[in-house]
């Protein structure tokens, strides 16, 4: 790769560079870009041409060119047919578009720190003006330091850097409700189906729920691992469902629920009479499942409103103290709880 390639890759386009392709003034350009009448049409198209040619979107070129702002905050995400992701994306962009600002998303395939460094660099050289971190960060590394450091940096899910501010719902207290309210039911202990140990979430979660047993004098049953998807939640289903006093169960999200209730009701056993089970999100499909279920829902679009909120602040002033925001999810009752010993709840 020559020298310029490098020097192109190594930061976006700028106003000279456009102005340099089309052999114009760097005024001529910004005429061209915001609309302006007094332009001929030939050198209009040779703007367009180089703007064209440099990769430029053109709402943001003229943004940029004329501001030397682009007025897009950058996403990272993981790439998933996930609700609770899909949510908190959804938040993220009506939040901006109210701001006035764009949403560019760098989505990844997997949790490593280089693929976490490449979507990060990806948003980098296209110039957005922040970051949501929207993965968890289990593992940091000097690049993702070097490249939070130089960009205003919000994460969504607990994790940071030495200098990225949290916006995160409080997980532990998701398992606590949720464990305490089967408790509250009669229920001698409570199973559960955890999420990956490499979330962050699920690990929280987890230990919410294992706090509450041991708070309360009741059994640790060993947790049972899934993958977030409904079908390892059928296969978890259905060896809790061998288990004769697994009465009660904890599930970590609504989706892997629905794999658990089919796996039970192939093995006999009913919900809630012979099994109540709570889980986590209270995704849309929830309050229609069969039995709707009892969850403890997450506010994905108010949580993706603050991040974007707290990264504006971030941005217009960077030197105000980062202070973390926490939000509180709520447990939901419906028909998937019942009392132990089979009666159901009116």
């Amino acid at each position: 790769m020559g020298k310029r390639g490098a020097q192109a890759e190594a930061r976006p386009p700028g106003m000279a560079d456009v102005a340099r392709a089309a052999g114009v003034s760097a005024q001529t350009v910004s005429r061209v870009l915001s609309g302006h009448p007094n332009v001929q049409e030939r050198t209009r198209a040779k703007v367009l041409a180089a703007v064209e040619q440099l990769g430029y979107r053109r709402n943001n070129a003229a943004r940029m060119l004329s501001s030397g702002r682009s007025r897009t905050i950058g996403v990272v995400t993981l790439q998933t047919t996930f609700y609770s992701r899909a949510a908190v994306t959804s938040g993220i962009e009506h939040a901006a578009q109210a701001s006035g600002y764009a949403v560019s998303t760098a989505t990844t395939t997997s949790l490593d720190t280089s693929a976490i460094e490449a979507a990060l660099s990806r948003l980098a050289d296209q110039g957005v003006e922040g970051v949501i971190l929207s993965v968890p960060l289990v593992h940091t590394s000097p690049r993702i330091e070097q490249l939070t450091r130089s960009i205003p940096t919000i994460t969504i899910d607990g994790s940071r850097t030495d200098t990225t501010e949290v916006v995160a719902v409080d997980q532990a207290l998701a398992a606590r409700l949720a464990t305490r309210h089967l408790l509250d039911l009669g229920h001698e202990t409570v199973w559960h189906i955890a999420g990956p140990e490499q979330w962050l979430e699920a690990g929280s979660r987890r230990d919410g729920w294992r706090a509450t047993l041991e708070e309360a004098g009741r059994p640790v049953p060993p947790p049972l691992e899934g993958d977030w998807s409904p079908a390892s939640g059928y296969r978890n289903g259905l060896i809790l469902g061998r288990i004769p006093d697994a009465t009660a169960v904890f599930v970590a999200s609504d989706e892997m629920a629905f794999g658990v209730i089919r796996a039970l009701a192939e093995l006999g056993r009913r919900v809630p009479e012979d099994v109540s089970l709570v889980s986590v999100d209270d995704i849309d499909l929830a309050a229609y499942c069969s039995p709707p279920l009892t969850t403890v829902a997450q506010p994905f679009t108010r949580t993706g409103e603050l991040a974007v909120a707290h990264l504006l602040r971030h941005i217009t002033a960077p030197d105000a103290v980062a202070l973390p925001e926490t939000v509180e999810p709520q447990l939901v009752i419906r028909a998937s709880t019942a009392p132990a010993g089979g009666s159901t709840t009116p």
